[in-house]
């Protein structure tokens, strides 16, 4: 009791926590009790005495070692050193012994070694593989591989053609070298229509300056038109002789005003006759027909108007974009008679041409650009002096004549 009195002061004067008093409480306590206990009970215990007697328990018994695994916790043999550490042991000792296997080297036979049959089968086989592989390749090649193969031509590394750039402008061409390009690209399986496109100077706010007219190709296309004529007196007979289909006056308007109907391609008029025609200007503006000085519907001379219109005469207006479309003639017609039909239309343009532009040339300020092409091909552009010529070629053959 004084010694553990005397540790327990150390302790406090250290203090140390593995020597502090609030744990040693308990036991202090405890032994202090037992003491007293043992003191009070030391003249009972003298009186009557128990002896203690010792317990003891049965080993535990080890797990057998399985019969596929033999542990290795032998001790090193004799005369050798162990190059485990102790550490390594407490892994290494409850893993099995693997031994070593060794197998025996195995080497392919050689084509020499085989027996002389199997050799033959075997040399057989690739052959018939080696020519279905051949048969193969041949039926992949194309005909210019193997004609190039058989005849052993050199094929030359193909030309890289550069797509041409959107900005890039085109030549200028002559009227005849442009219907020479306009006919070799014409390529569709049909007789392509040789089309005219003509950009005007003119401003499309203005509505008075619209041109618009008519013009007989003199290589169109031959179709029936149907004609009709109001006039009266000679002027009727004059276009019943020339080929007219219909012919009349005041009876013919009272007959379109209550039927409504209009049973002709093409209308002409003298200059008497317009102020009846507005009775019925409604059904014929419908139809595109009523007749209009500008473009060469009323007119003097009835004769040469319905002899044309018969040959087949060809109408055209500018759009809203300040461009004419027109068709001049099929791509079968000659390259004369394609030049024969532009000079036409460039005279009756000059015709159409309104009095409001104030310029001195027949195209400056006038006609700003024109393109020629087939229904399916591309465009050329032709030169104005080119344009010029074959204008004058067609008034002096044709109207002249």
């Amino acid at each position: 009791m004084a010694g553990f009195k005397l540790l327990l002061s150390q302790s406090r004067r250290l203090s140390l926590p593995h020597f502090s008093s609030s744990r040693f409480l308990p036991l202090h306590r405890s032994l202090s009790s037992s003491s007293s206990s043992s003191s009070s009970s030391s003249s009972s215990s003298d009186s009557q005495s128990l002896p203690i007697q010792p317990v003891s328990y049965a080993p535990k018994p080890k797990d057998p070692p399985q019969p596929d695994q033999t542990l290795q916790s032998t001790p090193p043999e004799e005369g050798t050193r162990s190059t485990l550490s102790r550490e390594d042991l407490r892994y290494v000792k409850d893993v099995p012994n693997i031994s070593p296997i060794s197998y025996p080297t195995r080497v392919a036979p050689l084509p020499e070694d085989r027996v002389g049959e199997a050799r033959d089968q075997e040399s057989e086989e690739m052959a018939r593989e080696s020519r279905k592989i051949q048969a193969e390749s041949r039926a992949w090649r194309t005909p210019f591989r193997l004609a190039a193969e058989e005849e052993k031509v050199v094929i030359p590394f193909p030309m890289l053609i550069m797509p041409e750039k959107k900005n890039e402008k085109r030549p200028v061409l002559d009227l005849m070298d442009a219907i020479r390009e306009v006919k070799g690209n014409a390529k569709a399986n049909f007789d392509e229509t040789v089309e005219a496109h003509v950009r005007l100077g003119i401003d499309q706010k203005r509505s008075e300056l619209i041109v618009r007219g008519t013009m007989a190709l003199p290589h169109g296309a031959k179709k029936e038109v149907k004609v009709a004529v109001f006039a009266e007196g000679a002027d009727a007979d004059d276009a019943r002789a020339a080929g007219a289909d219909i012919v009349g006056g005041v009876n013919l308007i009272e007959e379109i005003a209550s039927t409504g109907k209009v049973d002709f391609d093409r209308c002409f008029s003298t200059h008497s006759f317009m102020k009846r025609l507005y009775k019925i200007s409604k059904i014929l503006n419908q139809h595109g027909l009523m007749p209009n000085p500008k473009q060469g519907t009323v007119t003097k001379d009835v004769t040469k108007a319905v002899k044309e219109a018969k040959q087949g005469q060809v109408k055209f207006r500018m759009d809203k974009t300040s461009i004419v479309h027109v068709g001049i003639g099929k791509v079968s017609l000659s390259e004369e008679f394609l030049r024969d039909n532009v000079g036409a239309f460039m005279n009756s343009l000059l015709l159409a041409k309104p009095a409001g532009l104030k310029k001195t040339s027949k195209y400056a300020g006038y006609v700003n650009s024109f393109h020629i092409c087939s229904t399916m091909g591309p465009g050329f552009r032709v030169s104005i002096q080119s344009l010029s010529r074959a204008a004058d070629h067609y008034s002096k053959v044709y109207l002249n004549a």
